[in-house]
C-alpha cells in the first residue's frame, strides 16, 4: 500500500473542506458577521453551525469580536483574519467554477465585480514573476516531497 502523498491541499481541508465552512466563508465575506443572520444565509442547523465557527476560530481563519445591540447583551460576531483573507481566490474560483459547470438556465446567482471599473471579477493562475498561467496546468511543475511519484506532472495526468 503506498503511502499517502505529502500534501497542503488534504491540511487546507481539515480546517476549509467541509461545505458549512465555506458557506460560512462565503457569508463572512459578503459582510455577515452575526451567528443568526449566517444560520440563515448558510441553512446550517445550529450545532454543526457553532463547531464550523469554532473550528475556523480556533484554525485562524476567523476571530470572534464582542459587540452590543443598543438594547441587548453583548453578542459575539465574526471577522477575517489576515489568513481568513486569504481564502477568497479560492471562494472566487469555486463560484467561478460552479458558474460555468452548473448554473441552471437563469445564470449564476451571484457576481462580483471589481469596484474600481464595475468588470466580473476571476481567479487566475500567476506566478510570482507576473505571468499569466493557462487554466489547464500544462505550465505548472510540481516539486517537493509532495510531487514524488509517476503521477506527480500534468503530462502524466493528462
Amino acid at each position: 500500500m503506498a503511502t499517502p502523498r505529502v500534501c497542503s491541499v488534504a491540511r487546507s481541508l481539515e480546517v476549509v473542506g467541509e461545505r458549512w465552512s465555506l458557506l460560512v466563508l462565503r457569508e463572512v465575506f459578503l459582510g455577515v458577521r452575526r451567528f443568526d443572520q449566517i444560520q440563515l444565509h448558510t441553512g446550517a442547523p445550529r450545532a454543526v453551525l457553532a463547531q464550523r465557527l469554532r473550528t475556523l476560530v480556533e484554525a485562524g481563519v476567523l476571530e470572534r469580536r464582542d459587540y452590543r445591540p443598543p438594547e441587548g447583551r453583548t453578542r459575539q460576531e465574526y471577522r477575517l483574519t489576515a489568513a481568513g483573507r486569504e481564502l477568497q481566490p479560492v471562494l472566487t474560483a469555486l463560484m467561478q467554477w460552479g458558474d460555468r459547470h452548473l448554473a441552471g438556465p437563469e445564470g449564476p446567482p451571484l457576481r462580483v465585480l471589481h469596484r474600481g471599473c464595475g468588470a466580473p471579477v476571476r481567479a487566475r493562475l500567476v506566478c510570482d514573476e507576473g505571468h499569466l498561467l493557462a487554466d489547464d496546468g500544462r505550465e505548472l511543475e510540481p516539486v517537493g516531497p509532495g510531487a514524488a511519484g509517476p503521477a506527480s506532472s500534468p503530462a502524466a495526468a493528462g
